[in-house]
């Protein structure tokens, strides 16, 4: 077990690591929400709308998550807090799990969304190519699987957030800490 000596001391991971997780974080969980919110409503302007902003959350996610990724590549982590190796292998399991799905869950919506022949337009402004040809029956078998995807990265989300709480609440290693905004 940690003391809270390790917990003050534990190496932090680098301010652009921090704010790109944390954004990443809250966008993906905001994207879901919507996403589940949105499914729901019947044909409207407003149902229009999230879908639009749900599009453009989509695209942000696929930046973030490209930038995150190209700095993980370019950056080394600190190293880890001590753990049984089980949890090492788990951890590195769950974040390669989830960074690709960072990648395949946008992938997959923009892919729906050009078969339905929906154009995605990042904020109104700039248009996407299509990622796929408009094709009614490709976007029906698409659209299953981007919530197959969405619900399999909030599980692993989940995971990787329960795993960070009992470290720093059952194992008080300071884990949690190596990723918390600075200053907290």
């Amino acid at each position: 077990m940690g003391t809270l000596s390790n917990m003050e001391h534990a190496p932090r991971y680098s301010g652009p690591a921090i704010l790109l997780h944390w954004l990443l974080a809250l966008a993906i969980v905001a994207s879901f929400s919507v996403g589940l919110y949105m499914h729901e409503l019947p044909v409207s302007p407003a149902r229009l709308k999230l879908y639009n902003w749900h599009k453009w959350a989509g695209i942000t996610i696929l930046a973030l998550s490209a930038l995150r990724l190209l700095w993980r590549l370019t950056h080394r982590p600190p190293p880890d807090v001590p753990m049984p190796e089980w949890q090492r292998r788990a951890a590195h399991a769950a974040h390669g799990a989830m960074y690709l799905l960072f990648f395949a869950v946008p992938l997959a919506g923009w892919a729906y969304s050009s078969a339905a022949g929906f154009p995605v337009v990042v904020f109104g402004i700039w248009p996407l190519p299509d990622f796929v040809p408009v094709d009614r029956a490709l976007s029906e078998a698409i659209k299953p699987v981007h919530a197959a995807l969405a619900f399999a990265l909030m599980a692993v989300v989940v995971v990787h957030v329960a795993g960070a709480l009992k470290h720093q609440f059952v194992d008080r290693d300071g884990l949690l800490r190596r990723m918390w905004p600075a200053g907290t």
